[in-house]
């Protein structure tokens, strides 16, 4: 699949954390991110997740991520919030509710193309009792993978 994302990766850096673990937890999660120090925090870039949807295979957490993803998208992306001591140990451990005490590590992806919904589909697929699914298999010579329409 050909796609182009912009991702925007921010976590803070409190004054009782090492700036460098904080920047291990983004390293270790979106290897492929340049995190860059700013007042407080620290910010990266990345235009692609191909590392971070195979931690969601190994971990076996495409359909948690797929509810995270969906219900956090617009027209033009999707946002979500892990927590920095997972991502830290090469985790994907999702934040939700309370807010962590040290902060979470917040990720902004903008589609530019293909649609929200289809990048979705590539970065956790959907599964049939935790297996993905793969629409050549299910749905043969109907499936078009240029526009994701079967």
């Amino acid at each position: 699949m050909i796609y182009s994302v912009d991702v925007r990766i921010v976590a803070p850096v409190n004054d009782t954390e090492v700036t460098d673990r904080v920047e291990d937890a983004i390293r270790n999660v979106f290897p492929d991110a340049e995190p860059v120090h700013e007042e407080g925090r620290l910010v990266a870039e990345a235009h692609a997740l191909d590392a971070f949807s195979d931690v969601l295979h190994e971990q076996e957490i495409l359909d948690t991520a797929r509810r995270v993803f969906l219900r956090n998208s617009t027209a033009d992306g999707f946002e979500f919030a892990l927590k920095k001591q997972a991502a830290f140990e090469g985790i994907v451990n999702f934040a939700v509710g309370e807010p962590d005490e040290l902060g979470e590590i917040t990720v902004e992806v903008r589609v530019r193309e293909p649609d929200v919904e289809s990048f979705i589909d590539y970065v956790a697929p959907e599964t049939d009792e935790g297996t993905p699914v793969d629409p050549m298999r299910e749905y043969g010579d109907r499936y078009d993978p240029e526009s994701g329409e079967y």
